[in-house]
C-alpha cells in the first residue's frame, strides 16, 4: 500500500512538472514572438523617424533659400 502511495505521488508530481514545463515552452514562445514583432516595429518607426528627419531638413534648406533672396 505504502508503494502505491509512493509511486501515485511520483506520477503527480511528473506529471505537474510535465505541465509546467509545457505552459513554460508556451509563455517563452509567445514571449519570443512578441519580442520579434516589438523588433520589427521598432525598426519602422526608426525608418519613419529618419525619413522624417530628411523632409525636414529638406524643407528648412528651402526656407533658407527663401530668406537668402
Amino acid at each position: 500500500m505504502e508503494n502505491d502511495d509512493a509511486l501515485a505521488s511520483l506520477e503527480e508530481r511528473i506529471h505537474r512538472t510535465v505541465e509546467l514545463v509545457s505552459t513554460l515552452r508556451t509563455e517563452r514562445d509567445a514571449a519570443v514572438a512578441d519580442a520579434r514583432q516589438l523588433r520589427q516595429e521598432l525598426e519602422d518607426l526608426r525608418s519613419q523617424r529618419k525619413q522624417a528627419r530628411v523632409r525636414i531638413e529638406k524643407l528648412l534648406g528651402q526656407m533658407d533659400l527663401i530668406r537668402g533672396s
